[in-house]
């Protein structure tokens, strides 16, 4: 599904959106309101580029942060949770992982978490998180991410979620 499509079938279900992006660095948030109609759908969207931001800005718990760094599934998972609530969204998205040129923290360039976040019923959160090992250099990578969170997305907002 394109980005034209995916923008219809939100607007369509009347979902909204809201990222929260690290190695991506707006590129997500960039994708989805370069639609026309983004409007209706997109809320906003949060870079957290710097660990401490995850925590403060997006709820990401802080004992996770320091003993597992950034880059896992968890933090994905948690950046998509917190920036859909903080921002009313009905579905969060997010994106942490390393575009190099060099490893961090211990974590192989390429390595990527991708997360999908929504409430199945009120008060019951629910996400989709995926691990990317991508290849290429720095901007290949975080424009593989973008295509797979929003290919996330789409496969989310396809089946209902």
């Amino acid at each position: 599904m394109d980005d034209v499509a995916l923008i219809a079938e939100l607007t369509r279900r009347g979902a909204t959106i809201a990222a929260a992006e690290s190695l991506t660095g707006g590129l997500v948030t960039a994708a989805l309101t370069s639609v026309p109609g983004a409007s209706a759908v997109v809320r906003g969207g949060v870079t957290s580029y710097a660990t401490d931001v995850k925590a403060s800005m997006l709820g990401v718990d802080e004992f996770l942060l320091r003993a597992g760094r950034a880059v896992q599934a968890e933090v994905a998972r948690q950046m998509a949770q917190g920036v859909r609530r903080r921002m009313g969204a009905t579905h969060g998205v997010a994106t942490t992982g390393v575009a190099g040129p060099e490893p961090q923290d211990g974590v192989a360039v390429g390595r990527v978490f991708i997360a999908v976040a929504w409430e199945d019923a009120p008060g019951v959160p629910v996400d989709e998180v995926r691990m990317l090992e991508l290849t290429g250099d720095r901007e290949q990578i975080r424009t593989a991410t973008v295509r797979a969170v929003l290919a996330l997305l789409a496969q989310c907002a396809v089946e209902g979620k």
